[in-house]
């Protein structure tokens, strides 16, 4: 029987330190959050942003746009954005409408005020090893296993999943903690074995319940990014799952995370981390 690592429990411990600390320091904080359209996920996630904010002392400003929003007019709210020296952070929440094009809008985010860490100097910061804002989702999965007690210098380590969100900073953050790291994908032969080779298996390959016990190592610690809606009628009540079957796998893992309550709080978690740090640097 695997342990759980409880993700609300360690993002509830980093949302009070930044709440302790801004309180400490006296700092101004904020946190612009732009969305486009009436995507439901993506309203959930505004909310939640907004609360974690209130939470920890971050002031918090919306800004709600149509589906039909034209790029330039959206670029030209983070251009004021970028100009206004009282906000510290900038989030476009995604995806954006088809006919927005997004790499065009995270670019056009301030480096200094990119708390999701997705614009290319934020990559090829942590590329690098510069300082620099880091993905949020992969620094939450680098607090997780830390706070978890898992010792990551010298273990082998596979991150399923290349996405620039993801994969890639993943492997890029696992390195920097001096793992050994394979990367696998959908292109990967021979994905089981290799999987089964890590001490640490990090999943963020978008697929609802593909990872089964045949990809894990007995004791591995296994981490599961993947987070997909299910219809509760015909899943037994369940509306959430991940990319890992977890009743399969936690009988031989030796940590793991569960979907939901596992990695997904730690991602607002992270941004807030962010936040304080983009504040600091103002």
């Amino acid at each position: 029987m695997a342990e759980i690592i409880d993700g609300k429990r360690i993002s509830r411990e980093i949302k009070d330190e930044v709440k302790a600390e801004i309180a400490r320091e006296g700092i101004s904080a904020s946190l612009a959050v732009i969305i486009v359209g009436e995507d439901p996920a993506s309203q959930v996630y505004v909310r939640n942003k907004k609360t974690a904010c209130e939470y920890c002392g971050i002031r918090s400003l919306s800004y709600e746009l149509k589906e039909d929003t034209p790029e330039e007019e959206l670029i030209g709210l983070i251009d004021k954005l970028n100009k206004d020296d009282t906000v510290d952070g900038i989030l476009v929440q995604l995806p954006l409408p088809e006919h927005i094009n997004e790499d065009n809008v995270i670019e056009a985010i301030d480096p200094a005020k990119d708390v999701d860490g997705f614009s290319r100097r934020s990559v090829g910061a942590l590329s690098i090893g510069s300082r620099g804002f880091v993905s949020c989702t992969p620094a939450g999965v680098i607090e997780l296993l830390k706070r978890s007690g898992v010792e990551i210098a010298g273990k082998e380590c596979v991150v399923m999943g290349r996405s620039n969100i993801v994969g890639k900073p993943m492997a890029m953050l696992m390195l920097r903690e001096n793992a050994t790291v394979t990367v696998v994908h959908s292109r990967t032969r021979h994905i089981e074995d290799i999987c089964r080779r890590a001490d640490i298996l990090i999943v963020a390959i978008g697929k609802p319940e593909m990872i089964t016990h045949d990809y894990v190592k007995d004791q591995a610690v296994v981490i599961d990014v993947g987070i997909h809606r299910l219809d509760p009628e015909t899943n037994g009540g369940r509306k959430l799952c991940g990319d890992v079957d977890y009743a399969d796998v936690e009988p031989v893992a030796s940590l793991i995370t569960p979907v939901p309550g596992g990695v997904g709080p730690m991602t607002i978690a992270m941004l807030m981390k962010n936040v304080l740090t983009a504040a600091r640097n103002r």
